[in-house]
């Protein structure tokens, strides 16, 4: 069973966020999505200073497995990427909620994120792939 905190947001697309009080969002993806992927050799982070809209495809995650597209759950400028994954991108695999972030958001819509599910809801959807 994957681990799903319980302070987070989550994406059907397995993205998760967490909101500061500033109304920055740090996203990166859940448990359950890079034990899927499984190991993780290449990420492709967006351009700081990028505008991103809600489900659009923002980063790529290539696994041994496949490569997947990362989506922003929400609308907004990207203000920061985590260039650790780079070199490291088995940062995602080690610790996906923690140091294996992503990106964070300078969010525009706060109403976006009632389209995101609790931990609850995110687990009933993850049972049912």
């Amino acid at each position: 069973m994957s681990n799903i905190p319980d302070d987070l947001k989550y994406a059907s697309t397995h993205e998760w966020i967490n909101i500061n009080e500033e109304g920055l969002v740090t996203i990166g993806i859940s448990d359950h999505a890079q034990e899927a992927l499984g190991d993780i050799v290449f990420i492709e982070l967006p351009e700081v200073g990028t505008s991103v809209n809600a489900k659009e495809e923002v980063a790529v995650v290539e696994s041994v497995k496949a490569a997947s597209d990362i989506y922003s759950p929400i609308t907004g400028e990207v203000i920061q990427v985590n260039e650790t994954l780079i070199d490291s991108p088995e940062t995602v695999n080690a610790s996906p909620y923690e140091l294996g972030w992503f990106f964070k958001i300078r969010m525009e819509n706060e109403a976006e994120l009632d389209d995101l599910m609790n931990s609850d809801t995110y687990s009933e959807h993850c049972d049912e792939e």
